[in-house]
């Protein structure tokens, strides 16, 4: 190799890492030191390998704006419930970039479907932390499904968001719990789903973000991948959320949450 090209390569690895700063300056928008300057006074290397893959590589791709990537990422973040300061530190990114404090309680209030009360009360309260030291007062106004209209209300989101394959989960609980299944219509639809400040695309980015992430619910992910699409998703958006999977959730969670992804997107290209 000639100096040349060393000289060239050297040049490219540092506009690399520049770009990954000027990406994550926007999401952090500090007065004071980075988070990656705390980061390099043990390792240097982390620091540089999260600006140049997590933010240059990754945060600088098009298909998704850094809004929806932020509300993937503290969805992602929130349903592992293993980095509450990460999770912290994206709430505030999320705000940076414009999210509301609205849609991110949405985001958790989401999350109670997918992984669960405690996650998504452990999430809850780092946004609350967040909101207090920012000195934010988000909106208090209830939102709530009448009890009559529930399940009329959730059958038709079912439907809306997750076509036949919705209605063929719930009817498989039928010999063995349909009390489940009519929960599943009222409460994850018919409360959850109907709310606003959230749209239904948004709903289910939060959806296969969450299930990906967690690696733990490959049919459920199967079901919302072709739910995303059914309101609107594309393919590119898929593979975007899987790239942006692999900083938050690893590798792994990243290419099994493609491989489910490349099975709906094979069975949706056959079909048209």
């Amino acid at each position: 190799m000639t100096a040349d090209n060393m000289s060239q390569q050297s040049t490219n690895r540092n506009d690399r890492y520049e770009r990954g700063l000027q990406i994550l300056a926007q999401v952090e928008q500090t007065q004071g030191p980075s988070v990656l300057d705390y980061v390099a006074e043990f390792s240097p290397d982390l620091a540089r390998l999260t600006a140049e893959l997590g933010y240059a590589d990754v945060y600088g791709r098009s298909g998704l704006t850094y809004e929806q990537r932020q509300i993937l990422t503290i969805a992602a973040l929130g349903a592992m419930g293993t980095a509450p300061s990460q999770l912290r530190f994206h709430i505030r990114g999320a705000l940076n970039v414009g999210c509301t404090p609205e849609q991110i309680i949405e985001t958790f209030i989401h999350l109670t479907i997918y992984s669960g009360f405690p996650a998504a009360l452990n999430a809850l309260s780092a946004a609350r932390e967040v909101f207090t030291e920012r000195g934010i007062r988000p909106s208090l106004e209830e939102h709530r499904t009448e009890p009559s209209e529930r399940f009329e209300t959730g059958s038709r989101l079912v439907a809306e968001v997750d076509g036949s394959a919705g209605d063929s989960v719930i009817k498989s609980l039928q010999d063995i719990s349909p009390d489940l299944g009519r929960m599943i219509v009222e409460y994850s639809f018919g409360d959850v789903y109907s709310r606003p400040n959230l749209s239904l695309w948004e709903r289910e980015l939060v959806t296969v973000a969450a299930c990906g992430a967690m690696g733990t619910c490959t049919p459920q992910l199967r079901v919302h991948t072709h739910g995303f699409l059914n309101v609107g998703g594309t393919r590119e958006q898929l593979i975007e959320v899987a790239i942006q999977l692999a900083v938050y959730a690893g590798f792994p969670a990243a290419l099994n949450t493609l491989e489910v992804f490349r099975g709906v997107l094979e069975q949706h290209e056959n079909v048209g």
